[in-house]
């Protein structure tokens, strides 16, 4: 589910070296959002475990089919590592490092994320 978001609002919160994509309640457990910061599309994936929360941000786009569809992928895990499928053609993508499973030499682009005071950060400098 893509964020319903204003440029202007999406601008503004892009300034600085950690930026602020959403709150985090607008993420849906188990499942991505996808979201648009300095000309890049952002999936982001929370995986609750217990009372921890994982949060994943990765390219949005899919390196096999071009298209920006990583944020509409399956959540799953392989080997106890979590994985989004591309709902494409089902290549599937570690969430810790954007590494693609069955063709190891691709890999999607990630960022650090933090949460902070209820808002999701991604460093876009890293």
């Amino acid at each position: 589910m893509p964020l319903d978001r204003s440029e202007e609002a999406v601008d503004s919160e892009c300034a600085g070296q950690w930026q602020r994509l959403c709150s985090i309640d607008e993420l849906v457990p188990d499942a991505g959002v996808t979201a648009w910061c300095r000309g890049e599309q952002i999936a982001l994936f929370l995986l609750p475990a217990g009372s921890e929360l994982s949060i994943y941000a990765l390219a949005n786009g899919d390196p096999f089919s071009g298209a920006n569809v990583i944020g509409r992928g399956i959540v799953g895990d392989i080997a106890a590592q979590p994985v989004v499928a591309s709902p494409l053609y089902k290549q599937h993508f570690r969430l810790a490092d954007g590494r693609c499973i069955e063709s190891p030499e691709i890999a999607l682009r990630t960022w650090p994320v933090r949460l902070r005071d209820g808002w999701v950060e991604i460093d876009m400098h890293s």
